[in-house]
């Protein structure tokens, strides 16, 4: 274990641990983007614990942050995002509560995260699930792992046989590429499809076989990073939309087992039209 996973690891504890201090009490909530993008003084908190500790661990590493508190590539997207980030030696992408509508609700599904890059390239990744205990940690080339025990995706080879799950923008109600297309394609052709409503938990879950796919778009860097480590150390595939490598940069995102990802990837092409 590098000394940088171990930093990880403890630093998702601490974070967690503090998330679940706030998590019964009454929030202070905030908009950002639109009515249902949500922030509450946990977010907060749980940023600054972890940013403050990447700074005295890591003092010439950069950091992109949910809420802005770290110091990189602020403002960017896309393909500027990606250019940017490879220029950076080190970059931790971190995501300090995602899930924090249901967090604000009491809704149990939420999760804390961080990956680190290397000149763009994700090399190690922590999600953590703090009401359930479960950690999950992936390092590249060495195997994505679950509290010691190696995670493996699942080896559903039908679309049919298939527990997928996917989410919605903040701004699903102006956007027109706001996933009701694809979701009801998708929808007759699989078992099931969730929406837990936290992006880091559902690509870990991809990762250790609960579920067989995960897509989604218009998330960013932070939401997924983590989680598309652990699913390729895991053995599953993760691309954009159109089947393309996916990267920091990327707009949308297809994380499956590998055996059902051609076929998820047409229908979804098929209701993008």
């Amino acid at each position: 274990m590098t000394d940088a996973l171990a930093f990880a690891l403890d630093t998702a504890r601490k974070a967690g641990q503090l998330l679940c201090e706030f998590y019964h009490q009454r929030h202070a909530v905030q908009r950002k983007s639109s009515d249902i993008d949500l922030v509450t003084e946990a977010d907060l908190a749980s940023e600054r614990l972890i940013v403050d500790a990447i700074r005295t661990h890591f003092p010439e590493h950069k950091i992109l942050s949910e809420e802005g508190l770290g110091d990189a590539a602020t403002g960017l997207s896309g393909q500027s995002l990606q250019a940017a980030a490879a220029e950076i030696d080190w970059l931790w992408l971190v995501d300090p509560l995602d899930g924090t509508v249901n967090y604000a609700h009491g809704y149990g599904i939420w999760g804390v995260s961080l990956a680190l890059a290397e000149r763009g390239r994700v090399v190690l990744s922590v999600t953590r699930d703090p009401l359930r205990e479960e950690v999950f940690w992936a390092e590249r080339g060495r195997g994505a792992w679950q509290d010691g025990r190696r995670l493996h995706v699942s080896d559903t080879s039908r679309l049919g046989d298939a527990l997928v799950a996917t989410g919605f923008a903040y701004q699903r109600a102006t956007l027109e590429d706001n996933n009701l297309a694809e979701f009801g394609a998708v929808m007759p052709r699989v078992q099931g499809v969730r929406r837990a409503g936290a992006a880091v938990l559902d690509l870990a879950h991809v990762a250790d076989r609960r579920l067989d796919a995960y897509w989604e778009m218009h998330l960013n860097p932070w939401d997924w990073a983590a989680g598309w480590l652990l699913v390729k150390e895991a053995g599953g595939v993760v691309t954009d939309m159109q089947g393309e490598p996916w990267l920091l940069g990327t707009g949308d995102i297809v994380a499956s087992n590998g055996h059902i990802h051609g076929r998820l990837l047409a229908v979804l092409r098929e209701a993008r039209g």
